[in-house]
């Protein structure tokens, strides 16, 4: 049993100056006090530690104080404690003040002010807190009758990127090339070029393995991949964001046109590799790590069903190079499997407590998890290389 004398609870009524261990006493017991539904003690607690010579400690103290005000129903008073947190050097309070500081102005009818407040929080914001940001920016500048500005906001929060998605400009891209290699004089010569030759990746020229994307054989094909790529890229890029999405698409796209390389020597054009990726990533992704998106759960729950019909149709009907959409989807399982969507939420994180400012978990991933996924699916590229080469040059 440890019979060491315990120190004294803090009186907040002392006067004096106070110990940074006071003060950080103080600060603690305040929160506690505010937890426990007693916010006229909490306000005392925080109150007596305002002025003390750290910034940051201070800036907490005034957080904690409005906090406390404000559950006292004295608005004004909530007000004006945030606001003077922003008069202090830059601290860890401060981009919560900002928040606070935004809410308050929306709650009095200020949305200018609104709006100025929570774009100078978005700009202290962690990556996680962006997106509620984003949103709730979408429905201030909304009001003040900036759609344009509105649909910029809430594309952001649905982690859909920029206006112009990725998608959206390589579908632009793919069918700029396709229709040029099918209808223009010169299209023999983009072909030629851009098309998996399996002899000449053979030789070296590895592109191949992904500017076969953006070639088709028919109208009807490039039609028929581009829809579908429109309809679950957004998805993933939503899931996962713009730059992973084109890692993923590349990734499976070389996963697609490795099969292909292995499995025959006729050459091949289309994205099928690579939109067969994304079918797979989404598939498994959907029911490994369970994403919470409502916009997307009818249609990801018949990806597997779709991912069989066109399976099977690559067997029956000639022409169709199954071995790039199975390379592709497996390609695409591997890294679903591996890396759960860390812009939306998931089913793990939906029942953790959110944070101190309301802000939802989201999935956290070791940052080496990306590299060393993308580096086993290069290993498997490689190696498909090294088994299909003996083969083509013979």
């Amino acid at each position: 049993m440890d019979d060491a004398p315990r120190p004294a609870p803090l009186d907040p009524a002392r006067t004096g100056r106070l110990s940074r261990a006071e003060a950080v006493a103080l600060l603690e017991s305040g929160d506690a006090a505010l937890q426990s539904g007693d916010f006229s003690d909490a306000a005392i607690r925080f109150s007596r530690v305002i002025g003390f010579d750290d910034p940051a400690i201070t800036g907490a103290a005034l957080l904690g104080l409005g906090e406390a005000r404000y559950r006292l129903d004295d608005e004004e008073a909530a007000r004006s404690a945030w606001e003077h947190v922003l008069q202090l050097p830059e601290s860890p309070a401060t981009y919560r003040a900002w928040r606070n500081v935004a809410a308050a102005r929306v709650r009095t009818g200020d949305l200018v002010g609104a709006i100025a407040a929570y774009r100078e929080a978005d700009k202290r914001a962690p990556e996680e807190d962006k997106p509620e940001i984003a949103n709730r920016l979408g429905w201030l500048v909304k009001e003040t009758g900036d759609p344009k500005a509105a649909r910029r906001y809430f594309a952001k929060g649905r982690g859909d990127g920029p206006l112009i998605s990725v998608v959206t400009i390589l579908i632009a891209a793919t069918v700029i090339v396709s229709l040029t290699a099918l209808l223009s004089s010169e299209g023999s010569v983009l072909l030629e070029t851009l098309w998996l030759d399996k002899a000449k990746v053979a030789a070296g020229e590895y592109w191949r393995l992904f500017t076969v994307t953006l070639l088709h054989g028919s109208l009807i094909h490039l039609a028929l991949n581009m829809y579908a790529l429109w309809i679950i890229g957004p998805i993933v890029e939503r899931w996962y964001g713009p730059i992973r999405f084109m890692l993923f698409y590349l990734a499976c796209a070389a996963g697609g046109s490795v099969a292909s390389f292995i499995a025959s020597d006729v050459p091949a054009v289309g994205a099928s590799g690579a939109i067969f990726g994304l079918f797979g990533l989404l598939l498994v992704s959907s029911r490994l790590h369970n994403p919470v998106d409502r916009q997307s759960r009818m249609l990801v729950s018949q990806l597997g069903m779709l991912i069989i019909i066109n399976i099977v149709f690559g067997f029956v009907i000639p022409n169709i190079d199954n071995a790039a959409h199975i390379g592709g989807l497996v390609t695409g399982a591997f890294l679903g499997l591996v890396l759960p969507p860390t812009r939306v939420q998931t089913m793990a994180t939906l029942w953790q407590r959110a944070d101190a400012s309301g802000t939802a978990h989201r999935a956290s991933v070791p940052a080496f998890i990306l590299p060393v996924a993308l580096l086993v699916v290069v290993v498997v590229v490689v190696a498909g290389l090294v088994i299909g080469t003996p083969m083509r040059i013979a």
